[in-house]
């Protein structure tokens, strides 16, 4: 009898500090989020004639996670890597491609919480799991428009690869922040 209150006694501190260590970390996080926000809305007035507040936060964060994204690339690539061919098993993956394939989950989830928290935070009442399979569906299509503009702009038209890249990135942010304005983030 006494080992069993030992047992629940040990489950209910467990559960007490489980719920005190998800506050904390709750709140900390709300504390980044309200950071960012000021940082970021620190600089509008100098843009502001330009572009509204949320145009802004869009470019802010998403330039943001995306030098995050090469950053973490380019240091997995060649430091972690080591330009070196990745084999599982019987399959070999370029470094290149091991590299995005293990980048790509962590700016995806970064660039997940800065859209939901810091860009569209009207959305956050939306249900996180429909936000996050509509945010993927759109990085999908992303990722499927870099490559179809790439290959358009290099293989047929002839251009250079950095033009073809500008290029492909204005029409890629076009195209991604309208439909995460009016589809992956829409406020019913």
């Amino acid at each position: 009898m006494v080992a069993a209150k030992i047992v629940v006694s040990r489950r209910v501190v467990s559960a007490k500090t489980t719920t005190y260590l998800w506050r904390f970390m709750k709140d900390v996080a709300y504390l980044v989020k309200d950071w960012i926000i000021y940082v970021i809305d620190f600089f509008y007035p100098a843009f502001n004639k330009i572009m509204d507040r949320q145009t802004f936060r869009y470019a802010a964060c998403g330039g943001s996670n995306t030098l995050f994204d090469i950053t973490i690339f380019t240091l997995t690539h060649n430091y972690i890597l080591n330009k070196q061919v990745v084999h599982i098993g019987t399959l070999a993956i370029s470094p290149h491609i091991a590299a995005f394939l293990f980048t790509f989950p962590i700016s995806f989830i970064s660039g997940y919480f800065l859209m939901r928290y810091v860009v569209f935070p009207e959305a956050s009442a939306t249900r996180k799991r429909v936000q996050m399979t509509k945010y993927l569906s759109v990085v999908f299509v992303c990722i499927l428009l870099n490559y179809g503009f790439l290959k358009l702009f290099v293989e047929v038209f002839g251009w250079w690869p950095l033009p073809a890249k500008i290029a492909t990135t204005f029409f890629v942010v076009l195209f991604s922040y309208f439909s995460q304005k009016k589809f992956a983030f829409r406020v019913n």
